[in-house]
């Protein structure tokens, strides 16, 4: 059997692209990385100033919202890996609409919100959930990866419907609560298909300079202004860490459960 092989979506910028960096840089292993434009510049991006070998990486064209992307990214990961297995992927499409009142909500926006940060991750799991190894797969131990293969949605804290004390941001809320249900009801599959071998999760990264965030980098204190590296130094190191017990559940980027 092949190596196994890891996955970034999107990768173009922000966390995905520290994320694919991190994991060129952490493992031996392939990665694959997608990117909804330009695929050439967003190769360069992840590789520029890494001592690694350029051909662990490819980068394909994914848009989560026209599903034909991901099925065809998936497939030709299929045909690429066919004695392999995914081992660790990191779906994590997103975009943030603020709503401060019911009043600013705005239709076009908020389906936008939906098909992104819900849709998309949900539309990835259905395509390469089939490509995690199958509960008769012997996984072999990897330095820096979690023992068991898992696919790690992004949610955020104010996807809590019970921690939720400030109201607002409507949309966006609503469309990460809506991923910890994803990810539980996936890794319910996954449970029963794989076994003790594959698991899902939500990850919350805190909050990230990244253009997403840019609208609040003033009003949030600088020792929780993370860069996009710390981030994804954390959630990598969550993901190793999470374990069995914590499957189906959603881990903020110290490792603390946040409730649902």
């Amino acid at each position: 059997m092949s190596k196994p092989w890891l996955l970034v979506s999107p990768a173009s910028r922000g966390i995905g692209l520290q994320l694919a960096r991190r994991l060129l840089r952490t493992t031996d292993l392939p990665v694959i990385a997608t990117a909804r434009k330009d695929v050439k510049a967003t190769s360069e991006q992840i590789l520029e100033g890494l001592e690694v070998d350029k051909q662990r990486l490819e980068v394909l064209k994914l848009d989560v919202t026209y599903e034909s992307t991901i099925s065809e990214a998936a497939s030709h990961c299929k045909s690429r890996f066919s004695s392999s297995y995914l081992r660790l992927a990191f779906c994590i499409p997103g975009i943030l609409h603020p709503e401060k009142s019911p009043s600013q909500i705005d239709h076009a926006k908020a389906l936008s919100t939906f098909q992104i940060n819900t849709l998309g991750p949900l539309l990835l799991s259905k395509h390469f959930s089939p490509l995690l190894p199958r509960r008769s797969t012997t996984l072999e131990s990897i330095p820096n990866l979690p023992v068991s293969a898992i696919l790690a949605l992004m949610s955020a804290r104010v996807g809590s419907i019970s921690d939720n004390s400030l109201g607002g941001w409507y949309s966006y809320r609503a469309s990460k609560a809506a991923v910890n249900s994803i990810a539980k009801s996936v890794d319910i599959y996954l449970k029963q298909r794989c076994g003790k071998n594959a698991m899902c999760v939500g990850l919350h990264p805190g909050t990230v300079k990244t253009g997403l965030s840019e609208e609040f980098w003033v009003s949030t204190p600088k020792d929780k202004l993370f860069t996009p590296e710390f981030a994804a130094e954390k959630l990598t190191q969550v993901v190793k860490n999470v374990g069995l017990d914590g499957r189906g559940k959603c881990w903020d980027w110290e490792g603390k459960e946040i409730p649902p």
